[in-house]
């Protein structure tokens, strides 16, 4: 196991891996040539030379990982007899909870240009712990972490490298709910029809808003799923390294549990919004999968790395908080004295995580002002 990196390090070497890597992408990557690999037929795309749909994305090489073979824990005790209709749903949204392997697959399906030509399809991989931060009756909060442990050119194992992903906030009937507009602009409006229903908030690596939207549990068939509703929100990483003809992209998300996992599908429409006027420029399908397994342990270096970060990153979260209820709009800055928000926050990150024993005296300070420097007024 490697010593300690600092976080700003460790990012760098994420991005510059393109196994997560989306920012790191260039644009001419995106429609170069990919090598031909032995492939008869490109899902979606049948009568496409299978050799120009190559998907781009992940190619760094990782560690052998062993899945779980008997269903989970968390699976058995989401199908136990005489829940009530909001246990079912809480133990469902616990039930995400553990080690996986984690893999991202998008397909655009259809474009409206008059000279459309379907893009490369992307793939990529990580191993990723996912962990409860709180847990109520009314709401549950789940942090992501990758842990990575990859392969390098000799073959021999690095890591693990251990980086704060996003996170998901889970609040049952809730009374308002945050919507992406664009221009990295959000808005609070009150939950729509919120009754027995549960919204999801996601959160990027840096606690700031990605998006929120409301949905609904099922558990019929003893098939647990939530279905979302239409929701808007910024490019991914994925996209925004390689695309500027849109600017939002919105879908309908389903999340369902699995004995070994769990699936999150996307129906997605890509649209530009630009000085009041709209437009859809393609469709696109999503598929992550996330694998439950128990080798190797992603636990224990996301605690090591956690015990030392957790009280900033509480102090962020705290900020946040605070700043998001005393407005109804919401308008971040993409970069402050030419630093974008995640830098800042993982360059102090970092600077805890390389002392033995960190100084929280200042964390509340540091979160708060930095929020104010990105936040519009």
């Amino acid at each position: 196991m490697l010593s300690a990196m600092k976080t700003t390090s460790l990012l760098a070497l994420l991005l510059a891996a393109p196994l997560l890597a989306d920012e790191a992408e260039k644009k001419d990557d995106y429609a170069k040539e990919p090598e031909k690999k032995a492939s008869p037929h490109v899902f979606g795309w049948p009568f496409v030379e299978w050799e120009k749909m190559q998907p781009r994305g992940g190619s760094t090489q990782g560690t052998e990982v062993t899945l779980a073979e008997a269903p989970r824990a968390g699976w058995k005790e989401l199908r136990a007899d005489g829940l009530s209709d909001v246990e079912r749903d809480r133990r469902a949204i616990l039930a995400m909870a553990g080690d996986y392997r984690v893999s991202f697959d998008f397909l655009e399906t259809l474009g409206f240009s008059d000279d459309y030509t379907p893009p490369r399809p992307y793939f990529s991989w990580g191993t990723e712990h996912v962990e409860v931060l709180e847990s109520s009756e009314k709401f549950i909060q789940l942090q992501h972490t990758l842990v990575m442990y990859f392969k390098n050119e000799e073959g021999e194992e690095v890591g693990p490298m251990v980086m704060k992903h996003w996170r998901q906030d889970w609040t049952y009937e809730p009374a308002e709910i945050w919507t992406y507009r664009g221009d990295l602009t959000w808005k609070k409006i009150p939950a729509p029809d919120p009754k027995g229903r549960w919204s999801q908030a996601v959160w990027q690596v840096d606690d700031s808003p990605r998006y929120e939207v409301v949905g609904k549990w099922s558990h019929e068939g003893g098939l647990s799923t939530w279905r979302s509703d239409n929701c808007p929100r910024p490019l991914p990483r994925r996209e925004f390294s390689v695309r500027s003809d849109y600017n939002i992209l919105e879908g309908v998300h389903e999340i369902t549990i699995a004995p070994n996992g769990w699936l999150h599908t996307q129906n997605n429409r890509k649209l530009s919004r630009e000085n009041g006027s709209e437009h859809y420029v393609g469709l696109e399908v999503g598929i992550d999968r996330y694998e439950a397994i128990t080798a190797p342990d992603l636990a224990t270096p996301f605690a090591d790395s956690w015990k030392k970060t957790a009280p900033y990153w509480e102090q962020v979260r705290t900020a946040w908080s605070d700043a998001l209820d005393d407005r109804k709009t919401l308008k971040l800055k993409p970069k402050v004295e030419d630093q974008k928000l995640w830098q800042v926050h993982f360059a102090k990150a970092g600077e805890l995580e390389a002392e033995d024993s960190p100084d929280h005296s200042g964390d509340a300070e540091h979160a708060r002002e930095t929020l104010e420097r990105f936040i519009v007024k």
